[in-house]
């Protein structure tokens, strides 16, 4: 497991950067998670005493690497929680599927439900469920694999895990939604690699991406 490392810091914001593995918040168990690990690394580089306000704004699933984004104080949390719903922001993740998506580019569109631990196909017509859409275009190939660029227009849980299983293409190594291939560590091939937001107080738009050795994720 590669280790983590912020990639962007102000009195406002944090983005670091999520090994595949390791946990986005703190849990039942007493694996180390990012927003332990960030939260001391402010208390150390700023030397700040008692608590540090760190508040993730989403979460990654364990097995998946890439960018988080933290708010460092409340009026950050507000303004960034408003710029997620008003989809202001860009999420662009790179993913490695079995097989070969025909088209090469396209945008897949479903119906989903919160299952237990997994997420779960519905219909339009079930009002439990919540449309599903996202944009992927292929920039590499061989025999077996595809690699793909996807952008989400919406943000449900494991939505890009279950389109991608649906559509005959699972993630490498997601065993949950379908994949023949284990990856060491449970992990999966699957990365939020770039990330774009208003700053919330400048408003200026802010860009980050994952460092390109850490982009060697699969």
């Amino acid at each position: 497991m590669l280790t983590p490392e912020i990639l962007y810091l102000d009195n406002h914001v944090l983005v670091a950067y999520k090994p595949a593995g390791m946990i986005t918040q703190p849990n039942e168990s007493d694996q180390l998670s990012l927003e332990e690990w960030a939260k001391q690394q402010v208390k150390e580089r700023f030397n700040k005493p008692g608590a540090v306000f760190l508040h993730a704004l989403h979460r990654l699933d364990k097995p998946v690497s890439g960018l988080v984004l933290f708010a460092r104080t409340s009026k950050a949390l507000s303004r960034l929680n408003v710029s997620m719903r008003s989809k202001k922001t860009s999420k662009i993740y790179l993913a490695k599927v079995e097989g070969a998506p025909k088209p090469s580019e396209g945008v897949l569109e479903h119906y989903l439900l919160h299952g237990d631990h997994r997420a779960e196909l519905s219909t339009k017509q079930n009002p439990a469920a919540k449309l599903a859409r996202l944009h992927y275009r292929t920039f590499k190939s061989d025999s077996k694999h595809t690699w793909l660029e996807i952008e989400l227009d919406t943000g449900r849980y494991h939505q890009i895990r279950i389109q991608l299983s649906t559509i005959g293409h699972p993630i490498v190594g997601d065993l949950r939604y379908g994949s023949k291939e284990a990856l060491p560590g449970g992990i999966i091939a699957l990365q939020h690699s770039c990330f774009e937001f208003p700053h919330p107080i400048s408003g200026e738009m802010i860009k980050v991406e994952v460092k390109e050795e850490n982009s060697k994720f699969c």
